[in-house]
């Protein structure tokens, strides 16, 4: 779509507004608002101006002038606005010299698949995530001198068997972790659900699949189309904006958060990737699982570098909670065609057009440009230098003896140590000028910030365990 086609679906859709959309380096969508009448051709040309300081991690208040840039072919109708409103993805420029700001997430993105054909390995990177969310009744926290909580309301979680709701207790709800495919009214979001697809559907983003996940307190997920790799993690974007405001129009809250249930199920984000060159699909050959050398290059690549791809793939505190034994979180460095406890796994396909590696260890909490940039980088630093992964593990990973386990390597299992590992593996990601020394320090200074309030707030389960020590 190019400019003139959005004014052309401004006028047909008697649009009123016009809303400018960027994502911060936490992986937090913004926006700004411009009535129709303000938005002219200028602003494809010079920009929308606004205050760089403002957001976590990016400018100091001395050289705050930045400029969105709206993309012509992300416009999209919002179909959540009570009037008219057009949604525009927006890179982000420095107006000094023109060019993406360093830190903006999105350029970042575009730089990888710059240095992508660059490289003359190939021409295309092709990202298809499956985020899994929850979505509950009502979430209640407070936190402060005098103490903390968290409680979650959710009617059908396996804790609500024995209270009173008006009209009555629907009884029917899955057990702890039964949440994966049973129909209704077990299954008692397939109506949201529903809204969400056909509202993702109309912002142009595909839906393939849908449904509720094995986690019992409502986990879901929605399945979309691969893509490229700005493209797909512009559709990320758009979901989380679906999954959010449809769940609240239901009066529901949804998150993305990796492990808001303690002793069930967390929510993952596996990735499926291929890279291809000339329309091939370079990860299909005659290997294992029909892999090309190329792929299990690439594989090598993503184990070698996983536990600096933490930081950036699973950037929460919260995301280690979810990488443990026992939940099917993939808590081994390893890679199979058949095992689900695999970090990488190889998806069974009809065609080798459709071959390709499914990276399991990241979050939906991850911001999906950085994630997706870094993890391709990761597999090319493994293709250029010919990085193999070794064999696969066909076993069962949680069931092997204890000299093999020792074998295995195992992702980070909290964010600090998952940045001081980013900290010390970097050179794979400032390759190509893609990730500078300068982000990634930012990226690690607002990450520690999250590690420290996390280290210096008590947590009620200290009380359960020390209070009478």
């Amino acid at each position: 779509m190019a400019a003139a086609d959005v004014f052309k679906l401004l006028k047909d859709n008697d649009v009123k507004f016009v809303d400018l959309r960027f994502t911060d380096t936490r992986g937090k969508e913004q926006h700004v608002t411009v009535p129709v009448r303000a938005f002219g051709p200028e602003k494809f040309e010079d920009g929308h101006a606004f205050d760089g300081s403002s957001i976590a991690g990016w400018k100091g208040i001395q050289a705050s002038d930045m400029l969105l840039m709206p993309d012509p072919d992300s416009a999209r109708l919002d179909p959540f606005s009570d009037e008219p409103t057009l949604n525009l993805t927006c890179d982000v420029i420095e107006p000094a010299d023109g060019k993406g700001y360093d830190r903006d997430p999105r350029t970042i993105a575009k730089r990888a698949e710059a240095y992508l054909k660059s490289t003359g390995i190939g021409d295309t990177a092709y990202f298809g995530p499956e985020p899994e969310f929850f979505i509950f009744d009502g979430v209640t926290w407070n936190i402060d001198m005098s103490g903390c909580f968290v409680k979650i309301s959710s009617e059908e979680a396996p804790w609500s068997t024995g209270k009173e709701f008006e009209g009555g207790n629907m009884a029917h709800r899955p057990p702890v972790k039964g949440g994966y495919f049973p129909v209704p009214p077990v299954d008692s979001l397939q109506d949201i659900r529903n809204a969400m697809c056909l509202a993702l559907e109309q912002q142009g983003v595909e839906v393939e699949v849908h449904h509720h996940e094995v986690a019992a307190a409502g986990q879901n997920e929605i399945g979309t189309k691969f893509n490229s790799l700005v493209k797909r993690a512009d559709w990320m974007q758009i979901l989380k904006y679906t999954v959010w405001n449809v769940a609240h129009s239901y009066g529901k809250t949804a998150t993305f958060m990796p492990k808001p249930i303690v002793g069930d199920n967390g929510s993952g984000m596996h990735v499926h990737q291929s890279v291809w060159k000339g329309g091939q699909n370079l990860f299909a050959g005659n290997g294992y699982a029909g892999l090309s050398e190329l792929a299990l290059y690439y594989i090598g690549g993503i184990i070698k570098h996983a536990k600096a791809l933490n930081a950036i793939t699973n950037p929460g505190t919260n995301s280690y909670k979810r990488l443990v034994p026992g939940f099917e979180a993939p808590i081994n460095l390893a890679y199979s065609a058949k095992n689900r406890s695999a970090a990488c796994r190889i998806p069974h396909v009809a065609s080798p057009k459709a071959r390709r590696v499914e990276v399991r260890f990241p979050d939906p909490t991850a911001n999906a440009y950085l994630a997706f940039a870094a993890m391709l980088m990761a597999g090319l630093d493994g293709i250029q230098n010919k990085i193999h992964p070794g064999d696969p593990i066909d076993k069962n990973l949680y069931d092997l003896p204890p000299e093999e386990v020792k074998k295995v390597p195992h992702p980070c299992a909290s964010l600090d140590e998952a940045l001081e590992n980013l900290d010390k593996d970097r050179a794979f990601l400032t390759k190509g000028g893609v990730f500078s020394n300068d982000m990634i320090d930012a990226y690690i200074d607002l990450k520690m910030e999250e590690v420290t309030r996390f280290r210096m707030t008590t947590h009620p389960v200290e009380f359960d365990m020390y209070y009478s020590a």
